[in-house]
This record gives C-alpha cells, structure tokens and sequence, in this order.
C-alpha cells in the first residue's frame, strides 16, 4: 500500500488544507470530550512548524446536510483549539470563497456536512475544497471510509495529496496485524449479527489461526452446531451462513472454539436474576449474556501465546455489571499478552476504557465502520484515492 505522506512533503510557505476528526461530543453548547482535538494537536503542530497556513475542516454529528444547524457549529471545537495553539482559529463558513492566509495563521472550516454534496462526493463542492490549498492532508481514518466530498473528493482534485500522521499510523498498524502478522494470530470478533460482520470473518478465517466469537454472532454459531441457547439473541435466517463459516474454518484449519459455559438469565435487563452453568443446561427461557470461567480460561490459552491479536467486539453485555466478567477477563488477557494487539470498534474502545485497558494494548483504533472495513480486507476509498495519485505520480 504506497501513498504519499505529509513527513515527505514540502509544505514551507504553502497553504495546507487539513482534513481531521474533531467531532467532539457536545453538551449544551460545551465540548464534554477533548480527545478528539488532543489527538489532532500533533498534526497541526507540524504543519505550523514547517510554516504554512492551515485550513482545517471537520464534520461534528449528524446534521441535515446542506442545513446550518448552530448547535452543530464547530465554533466551540475553533474557541477551544485556539485556546490549546495560543493563537487564533478563524471560522470561516462559506467553503467556496477564497480564504487569505499567511503562514502559522489557522483557518477552521465550518462543519463539512452543512455543505450541500458532501455526502454524495459532489465534484464541484470537491474541487471548491481542493482550489483552497496548495497540499491536502487527509488524517481522518474514522471518516476514511466513506466516500464524500471532504475525504476522497478534495483528494482527487487538490494539487498535492497525501495521508498525515493520524491516518497512517492506523493503516499501518492494521497493515502490520493483517498482512504481515506475527503467528500464531487470533481473533476475538463479537456482536449481536453474523449479517453485520459476515465479510469481517471470511476474511479473517484467511489471516488468523483462532477465531473467537461472542455475543449474538457465537449464539447462531452454537445453533447452527444444533446446540440449544434457550432465548437468546440468534438470527435464524443466517444459520447456513453460519454452517458455511464453520466449514470453512475446518477446512482452513482455523480453530473456532465456542462457548462451554456461560451466564444466563431470563430477560434483558440489568437487574434481572442470573446464573452460570454449562451450555447443555441453558434453559428455554433463558437467554446467555455472558460467556462463563470456563470459556474465559479456554480463551485465555489462545490469547497468551498469539503472535498478533485483532479484537473487535466484546463476548458478552459488558456494560452492565452482572455480565462484564467475560469481555474484562479477555480484555486483560489481551493487554497482558506479549502478542502485537490491535482493537477497534465503538463498542471495543468503550470496554477498553472501562475496565482501564488502553496503555496496554498496542494500537487501539479510532474508526468504527474504517476499521471494520479495513478487516474486511477492503481499501478505503479515501485512502484508494491516495494510493492512485501516488500511481499515476
């Protein structure tokens, strides 16, 4: 995968139209979450120290496109980055005027997705974009995925383009786990539907050694086997996906282990009563929210001596204390193995961060649909538009 970096372009003098993530979540007006931003600071930090002008553009939630809804403005996110440079961020709201700036000034587009064509990739709003700067970087792998205007338009049309630090070093981690990984590798896939991670794992039965599965999608593994899982979450209309997967397994000699013992209980709630036992004595009325010790301590065998480590998705209802033991006891295994891990996806990052995991896992993702999509073995169009100007370069 060769494309062209922001370390090995010249941007002295230049004007520099940053594409980053700083959709922060927002509360009342006030930005609850600096992460985003932090993460961000590193990038814009060099690109003002090489000396050129910086025109920075995100998204901030879900608007209806081609509307300004004020409290999706990013000015808050302008008024606290100018608070963290010590200098000022304009906001600047009309994507297509031409936009006067000197080196070590900082310009902030409004949010991109006020802009009507965004979402649809619109060429003129793309190449409106792409007449602002000399260099464009693109640096947000969340929204590397998606094929918009502010992604993969600019990127065709902008004089130079080229991937910054943020965005290659996720793709790099991602390249390192499922292209040249260390073996033995395993996976820990979870979720509630086989349907939704169905490409995530045919095409990690090519790379990895173990497939571990949690959640609903190891339920309809279960019942397809013709195992009985009382009440709990299934799909049905799935279960020759599921037979499908579990041959292919076989015959790549993937181990798949699934769940001896489990946690129960006879609704879904956070109260409801429950008990652990082995999978044969799930009752009709009950419905597992939890893998058992015994399936933990299976599990931990692989995860201590792998090689490489992709974990996406916890093995059980983690958010609630009753069922968080098999998704924090996995987690810790994870973090404690010597194996080169890396894990992604909203519901991953969110269990990493409560049960206190981050500094331990060697890469930690921040894209959710961008990874996923990166473990299906695609190219994200955002990051296939850099590799063909590299090509054609």
């Amino acid at each position: 995968m060769k494309y062209l970096t922001l370390a090995k372009v010249n941007i002295d003098n230049q004007k520099v139209l940053l594409r980053t993530d700083l959709n922060e979540p927002m509360r009342d007006g006030k930005i609850t979450d600096e992460s985003r931003i932090i993460a961000a600071l590193p990038t814009i930090k060099y690109i003002l120290e090489n000396n050129a002008g910086l025109i920075i553009m995100s998204h901030l939630g879900r608007p209806k496109e081609g509307e300004a809804d004020p409290e999706l403005s990013l000015a808050p996110v302008a008024t606290l980055l100018a608070e963290k440079l010590g200098r000022e961020v304009r906001l600047v709201s009309d994507a297509y005027q031409q936009i006067e700036l000197q080196p070590g000034e900082v310009v902030m587009l409004e949010n991109v997705r006020f802009n009507e064509g965004e979402s649809e990739n619109s060429p003129q709003l793309a190449q409106a974009y792409a007449a602002l700067c000399d260099v464009f970087v693109m640096d947000a792998f969340a929204t590397a995925h998606r094929a918009q205007a502010s992604t993969a338009g600019v990127a065709e049309y902008a004089p130079i383009a080229c991937a910054g630090p943020l965005l290659n070093h996720e793709l790099q981690a991602i390249h390192k786990a499922t292209t040249l990984p260390e073996k033995p590798v395993v996976a820990i896939v979870g979720g509630s539907k086989v349907s939704t991670k169905l490409k995530v794992l045919q095409n990690l039965l090519s790379i990895v050694d173990v497939l571990i599965t949690g959640g609903g999608i190891a339920n309809t593994l279960l019942l397809a086997q013709g195992r009985d899982v009382g009440a709990s979450l299934v799909e049905k209309d799935q279960l020759d996906v599921a037979t499908t997967i579990l041959k292919s397994a076989a015959e790549k000699n993937v181990s798949m282990p699934l769940p001896t013992d489990v946690v129960v209980a006879d609704s879904f709630a956070e109260d409801s009563p429950h008990r652990s036992c082995t999978l044969d004595a799930v009752q009709s009325n009950e419905m597992i929210l939890d893998i058992g010790q015994q399936s933990c301590a299976d599990y931990k065998k692989y995860i201590i001596t792998a090689g490489t480590i992709l974990w996406n998705g916890p093995v059980g209802v983690f958010e609630w204390p009753a069922f968080e033991t098999g998704t924090a006891e996995i987690g810790a295994a994870i973090a404690s193995s010597s194996g080169f891990s890396v894990a992604g996806g909203g519901d991953t990052l969110a269990a990493i961060n409560k049960f206190h995991l981050a500094e331990n896992i060697d890469f930690c993702s921040t894209g959710g649909g961008a990874f996923l999509e990166c473990l299906e073995g695609e190219t994200l169009p955002a990051v296939q538009v850099l590799i063909n100007r590299a090509e054609s370069a």
